[in-house]
């Protein structure tokens, strides 16, 4: 068993499709005080600060994972969308474009400690406006770095990849697989 330092599902259910045995401990990290322009340094210092919440928070009474996850466009970092139209404003930069998404992840046990700096880049090709629309209706992008969601509505847009999906859904489990200990 491992503990998961978040409260992400997509994060929960990547767990769960790789049959890993999960509790969920959530530790709080003020992200706002992050300024970095580069996105592979910001998901970094993100990254640590919440692993050093959860280890204020918790003992090392079993081994736990913390991540976190960036989209980038053009240069542009784009963080969680606050509401529908800044949802939109981040969609429309991401149709036809190349996007990088930008994970970063530490796992700790009594003996290891392991950190990766993951990018998936995609190709999408231009958004349809009734399917873009028909998303933002939906909500489903509200939590997603970048309002992005590979797995769902960006997944027919799709023109190429290079990469893990699982990077892009917020935690590089091919990566992580062979130093989980339990």
């Amino acid at each position: 068993m491992i503990a998961l330092g978040s409260s992400s599902q997509t994060r929960a259910k990547i767990l769960t499709n790789a049959g890993i045995k999960f509790t969920i401990r959530r530790c709080d990290f003020d992200e706002s005080n992050i300024t970095i322009k580069n996105p592979e340094e910001y998901v970094y210092e993100i990254t640590k600060g919440k692993f050093k919440a959860y280890l204020k928070s918790y003992t090392l009474d079993m081994p736990f994972i913390v991540a976190d996850t960036v989209v980038c466009t053009n240069g542009e970092i784009l963080l969680k969308a606050k509401d529908k139209k800044e949802a939109e404003e981040m969609l429309k930069l991401q149709s036809g474009n190349e996007v990088d998404i930008i994970t970063c992840m530490i796992y700790k046990s009594r003996h290891l400690e392991f950190s990766d700096l993951s990018l998936t880049r995609y190709k999408f090709e231009k958004f349809d406006k009734k399917d873009l629309s028909e998303y933002l209706k939906s909500g489903e992008w509200s939590g997603k770095a970048g309002a992005c969601m590979v797995e769902g509505f960006c997944k027919p847009y799709i023109k190429s990849v290079e990469g893990f999906e699982s990077t892009a859904m917020g935690l590089s489990i091919e990566k992580l697989l062979p130093f989980l200990e339990f």
